[in-house]
This record gives structure tokens, sequence and C-alpha cells, in this order.
């Protein structure tokens, strides 16, 4: 029987290491709609990690942001979700912030999630046993309660346009750093407090750091407080979300409420 884990894993690092090949190097970049840019490596990471994947699970669906999409995954009990290289603008600029993501999800529900950094050779993780291993070491979620203790990952871009300008005041301090699934990454391992991201992100982006806050103990929810569910038919999820432990995730979604007089 196949190890999904071990699987997940080994796809991860040959995906990093061609993403390395074009880290800056030559590549092709083009723009798939406005500032979202879609590079050589992109693609060719995306086609290795389809065709391995597959080949191992074909009665798997598939979800991928650079494959063009097929209701067929939508009937599937099992299905990959994935993105070949999350934090493409960091990527472009020579920014080590960007991950191979790849999750896996039962029913819509995030079972699996593999995390990796080529440039840090950083690998998150979740295994068989249902730990989270950062760099094959196990790892806690961090247990702070009240966000004004807690330092907040949160976006690049939305630091460049203000939008995080209203919230200087509510966490401990704000660490901008690129790559939705990498921040995801950080928290559920430990290595950061807490996660917040403002705008809407897509299934890909936030599968596999979902899988891993959850076997952490963790949780990531809506910024309104509901919860995500996978393999939908539209895969943006709105209006933006939120992730760490219980405690910090709920205070921020009253918080959150209460600035939008919910």
């Amino acid at each position: 029987m196949i190890n999904l884990h071990t699987l997940a894993t080994d796809a991860a690092l040959q995906a990093g290491k061609i993403l390395l090949k074009y880290y800056k190097n030559s590549y092709e970049i083009h723009d798939k709609g406005y500032h979202n840019p879609v590079t050589t490596a992109d693609h060719e990471a995306d086609a290795f990690l389809k065709d391995f994947l597959m080949q191992a699970t074909p009665d798997f669906g598939w979800l991928s942001e650079e494959t063009v999409d097929s209701e067929d995954r939508l009937d599937k009990e099992f299905v990959w979700i994935v993105d070949p290289l999350d934090g493409t603008k960091e990527f472009i600029e020579g920014v080590p912030h960007f991950v191979v993501s790849i999750g896996l999800v039962k029913n819509g529900t995030p079972i699996l999630g593999v995390l990796y950094n080529p440039v840090k050779d950083e690998l998150i993780r979740t295994d068989e046993s249902g730990a989270v291993l950062f760099n094959d070491n196990k790892v806690e979620i961090c247990q702070l309660a009240e966000l004004q203790e807690a330092g907040c990952l949160n976006s690049r871009s939305e630091t460049r346009r203000g939008l995080w300008e209203p919230w200087a005041n509510e966490f401990r301090e704000l660490v901008p750093i690129g790559s939705v699934a990498y921040k995801l990454g950080l928290v559920a391992s430990g290595q950061q407090d807490f996660f917040v991201t403002l705008r809407p992100k897509n299934e890909w982006d936030v599968c596999a750091g979902h899988a891993l806050l959850l076997a952490n103990g963790g949780c990531l929810k809506i910024n309104t407080g509901e919860e995500i569910k996978y393999n939908q038919r539209k895969t943006i999820i709105k209006p933006g979300m939120t992730g760490g432990n219980q405690h910090l995730v709920d205070a921020f979604v009253q918080r959150f409420n209460e600035r939008e007089g919910k």
C-alpha cells in the first residue's frame, strides 16, 4: 500500500529541485491576470507533480493552480490540491519566501500537507502518525492566547497597499512575508505565532497549510468565522482567513466581526 505522506514528500522535494534550477536564472514570465505572474518554473514543476502523484494514485482527483481545471474532481473522495510554486512574485524578485505546496483532501477535509522551501531547505510536513515535522523534527504550534502577545504573519502586498495600517496595534508585531502557504507552514510548525490574510485566496494557496494546522491542533477559518471546505466548484475563499491555535483564531474572528459591525 502506498504511503501517501512519503509520496507527497518525495514529490515536493523533487519539484523543489526544478524550482532551484530556475531560481535567479533565466526563465520566461507571463501574466495570467493583474499582478498574477506565472513562470516556466511554475509550469515545469506542475507537470512533474501531476505526473508523479497521479500515476501513483490514478483514482484521485486533481486541482492545481497551473492545470486547467476539470469537474471530474468534484465526484472524487480524495483530491490532490497543489500549488507548484506558491510565492511566484517572491521567486521572481529573488526573495526566498516561496514553497512547493501539496495538500490532500478527503471528502473536502484536508488530511495531508507538505510544504517545501527549496532555497532554505525547509521541509514542513504531516506524517502517518499524525505529527507535524519541521525538517524531520516534531514541532508544536504556538500556545499564546492573546492577540496583543502574538506576532502576526501578514502579506507583503497587503502591507504595501496599506490594508494593515488599521491593525497595527492589535498584535505584538506584524511580520510581512511572501507566500500564503509558507506563512501557514511557519505557523503550523511553531516557527511563528499566527497568520491572517485580509484578501481572498484560492484552495491551492492554503490547503496544505490547513492540513498542517489541523494535524498540530490548530485551525484555519474564514475571517468571519466560517469553516473552509475544499474541492468546491468555485475555488476562491472570501473575504480572507486566519490560522493558528484555536484561541488566537477565535479572538481574531471576534475582533474582525466587531470591526465589520457584525
